[in-house]
């Protein structure tokens, strides 16, 4: 005995539940069905009573984020700003230097043009790759056929910028320089609004919280949606050989719907039975998505003992012997449990996913003891942990990423419906990707689609640009004439031996009196 819906949505993350919300709200009938004994996916708020609430997913979201801030202020749900008011630290070679803003300050003036020339350039290759069709940018196979790696080795003439670079991509996309597309790089950070944008905190991708936790969005559609969640339900076979779509769970329940939504990591969906087959580049493409690699360690401190020192939480740490690649202040918004979040990333998280809990916690500690220069950090109060990359439900964390080869030749179909079958999920959007706000985007998309199928409203209705929010505008990223004109290192050492050249050359026209002096010096 089945029940019959309008739509059948796989999946109770963000996206999920995002689309649920808004086909519910438009008087559709629906069920979502959940893997986990949860909603939230990739977002999950553990609460205890020695954190109160703690955010071991996704938990970031800032300005121009503005479906999600308005989902959020919609549920009730306020942000507030993460603390960066005092200096972060950036440590490299063993030692530790205080600074102000984004991007950490460089005195070498090599170094300085290669910083500046790297994060100009991606900027600017991201201004010819289309948001909506990253496939279809001038130079997309070409630059979908090197890795990142490459791409930073042809563009950064310094050690420091490499490995800062290398971080970046570590830090943005949770995966390693070798493993992703140039092109797909390029684009997502576009979708974030730049570089400046993506790795900021003020007026950047991590400038908020939630008050409450990330977990509330979820947990509050859930009661809005009536019963119509079911958790605990992993689907295991979609047939839509016959006139409803059939979805079959592990525990054998039959669920009937006019179309389904999938909101779930793309290659979560290989777990799934689809009669008939997926189109053939659908089934291709879902083959070649892996997911980032990530553990989010939480380090609670009877005080925020980093605050007294004239730091803020944040640092950047460039080493390969250290767990931790960059920190976050993680205090409650009133001063509350003092803490520090880190993320160890892809091939460390790989690495020290092999020993206990009681021992990652004790390297932590050691190496913000180092960092921060104090043993006021070998002394947490407690500590709280999420390998991502344990989550049957998810597969890793934050985002699925495109090796080299793989968005220019099978991306344009990530979107595409199957049959009665629609596709959500942040790796879906064309505004912040792999955030939040990109699982609210997709899912309200992906909700439309069918609404306009249904012929409830029409084609030119299914993109809708979000208004900016009011309560989180953001400022403009403004760029230096400096930043904008300076010389990369090559361009600079180009001039250097041209001017050298000419120099040289006309000293000797001069010594054999074939210019004048006043010529040569005015």
């Amino acid at each position: 005995m089945s029940t019959k819906y309008d739509v059948v949505v796989i999946g109770g993350g963000i996206s999920g539940m995002s689309a649920a919300k808004l086909l519910f709200d438009s008087g559709l009938s629906i069920v979502v069905l959940e893997a986990r004994d949860r909603v939230g996916g990739r977002t999950f708020t553990i609460r205890n009573k020695q954190v109160g609430y703690v955010d071991v997913g996704g938990a970031y979201i800032g300005p121009t984020q503005n479906r999600v801030l308005r989902l959020a202020k919609e549920l009730g749900i306020e942000t507030y700003k993460v603390n960066v008011t005092e200096r972060n630290i950036m440590h490299i070679n063993g030692k530790s230097y205080p600074f102000h803003g984004a991007f950490p300050q460089v005195w070498n003036p090599f170094v300085y043009l290669d910083f500046n020339n790297f994060w100009r350039t991606m900027d600017e290759l991201g201004k010819e790759i289309p948001a909506e069709a990253p496939w279809d940018a001038p130079h997309a196979a070409e630059w979908d056929k090197i890795t990142m790696k490459q791409f930073i080795e042809k563009h950064c003439w310094t050690k420091a910028a490499r490995e800062f670079a290398t971080l970046f991509v570590n830090v943005n996309v949770t995966s390693e320089t070798h493993e992703v597309s140039a092109l797909w790089f390029l684009w997502y950070v576009k979708l974030c609004g730049g570089t400046t944008r993506i790795f900021s905190v003020t007026n950047g991708g991590q400038e908020r919280k939630f008050v409450g936790g990330s977990g509330q969005i979820t947990e509050k559609i859930m009661e809005q949606l009536k019963g119509k969640v079911k958790l605990e339900r992993p689907v295991i076979r979609v047939d839509q050989s016959g006139d409803n779509v059939i979805v079959e769970t592990l525990n054998h329940e039959i669920y009937e719907g006019r179309y389904v939504i999938s909101a779930i990591p793309p290659v979560l969906t290989t777990k799934i039975h689809f009669k008939p087959d997926l189109p053939t580049k659908r089934n291709q493409l879902i083959h070649r998505l892996p997911m980032g690699c990530v553990i989010k360690c939480m380090m609670y401190y009877k005080e925020a003992f980093w605050k007294k020192m004239g730091f803020c939480g944040s640092m950047f740490i460039e080493d390969e012997e250290a767990p931790i690649s960059v920190t976050l202040d993680d205090t409650k918004p009133d001063g509350s449990v003092p803490a520090i979040m880190g993320f160890i990333l892809t091939r460390k998280a790989f690495k020290i996913a092999e020993v206990s809990k009681e021992e990652r916690k004790r390297k932590i500690c050691e190496l913000y003891a180092k960092v921060l220069g104090t043993e006021d950090a070998l002394h947490p109060v407690h500590y709280e942990e999420k390998n991502w990359s344990a989550e049957q439900y998810s597969g890793g964390c934050y985002t699925a990423y495109f090796p080299p080869g793989i968005i220019s030749q099978y991306g344009r179909v990530i979107r595409q419906p199957a049959g009665r079958i629609y596709f959500a999920g942040t790796e879906t959007a064309t505004q912040w990707s792999g955030y939040m706000e990109g699982a609210v985007q997709a899912g309200e998309r992906a909700a439309r689609e069918i609404l306009c199928n249904m012929g409830k409203i029409s084609k030119n209705e299914i993109w809708v640009t979000e208004p900016e929010s009011k309560d989180v505008p953001a400022l403009p990223i403004m760029t230096t004439f400096w930043e904008r004109n300076l010389p990369s290192v090559p361009g600079l050492l180009r001039f250097i031996g041209c001017s050298a050249l000419f120099t040289s050359a006309g000293l000797f026209a001069y010594k054999k009196g074939l210019i004048s002096k006043v010529f040569m010096f005015p």
